[in-house]
């Protein structure tokens, strides 16, 4: 890529950044369905550990079910006046899915060398043991007394809370993604944590052991849509340099 060209782009994500806000006021028109798809699309590209994508992105269509998963947002403006809304489930029975179908993407594809598949093959290996047998509930206290000592150690995909947090994190890249993506084609978005997951799961139809890390409303900013002026905390007290 020339110079010129990551120039151009990199004032172009600067613009879609700072552009980006959270609003709860939106004016109702619908988004047309082949940009919502679009930015489904490029939300499936996000990064994830060992690109096991454990989540799915719920795109919620029907005005029934919308309003009645607006209602489990706690009516907040946000999710009742968004003409879409799309709920992330994550959760480790969706990586494991996804294990399965790298292994035979990666065995029947040309585009490795069989130095690349080794190393994936190790990859799903130890992905395998850990969401399987080391998600068990068993090891949830102990990771606890351990995370004690250690608090790094509560970060790990290890016992069922363990397994749940990590998925939540990697959805949250996905997250992100799609509301960059938005922001990029001229679209609002607000991510909402204030609602009954135990409700949503159930009008979604999802298992119990269904993480919902969060719940997006997209659709364009009413003129009444409450915009205030962006603040965040000085450079010096985020960022630490060594």
């Amino acid at each position: 890529m020339q110079k010129q060209d990551i120039s151009l782009s990199w004032a172009a994500f600067q613009d879609l950044n700072r552009r980006r806000r959270a609003i709860r006021d939106f004016d109702g028109n619908p988004i047309p369905e082949e940009q919502v798809r679009a930015l489904l699309s490029e939300a499936t590209q996000a990064p994830s550990s060992g690109n096991l994508q454990p989540y799915r992105l719920h795109w919620v269509r029907d005005p029934g079910v919308k309003a009645r998963i607006a209602a489990a947002c706690n009516g907040q403006r946000a999710a009742s006046s968004a003409p879409t809304l799309v709920v992330i489930e994550a959760g480790r029975e969706i990586a494991l899915g996804t294990v399965a179908l790298q292994r035979t993407h990666i065995e029947g594809s040309s585009d490795f060398t069989e130095h690349g598949k080794n190393y994936h093959r190790g990859q799903m290996r130890m992905f395998d043991r850990v969401l399987g047998l080391g998600s068990w509930p068993i090891w949830t206290p102990l990771v606890s007394i351990a995370a004690l000592l250690r608090p790094s150690l509560s970060l790990l995909p290890i016992g069922h809370l363990g397994s749940r947090a990590w998925a939540a994190r990697n959805a949250a890249f996905a997250a992100q993604t799609l509301m960059l993506a938005a922001s990029a084609s001229g679209i609002d978005s607000c991510p909402m944590e204030g609602f009954s997951a135990p409700k949503v799961a159930g009008i979604l139809g999802l298992p119990r052991a269904t993480v919902i890390p969060v719940v997006i409303a997209l659709g364009y900013r009413a003129a009444e849509a409450r915009i205030d002026a962006k603040w965040r905390r000085p450079m010096a007290d985020v960022v630490v340099e060594h």
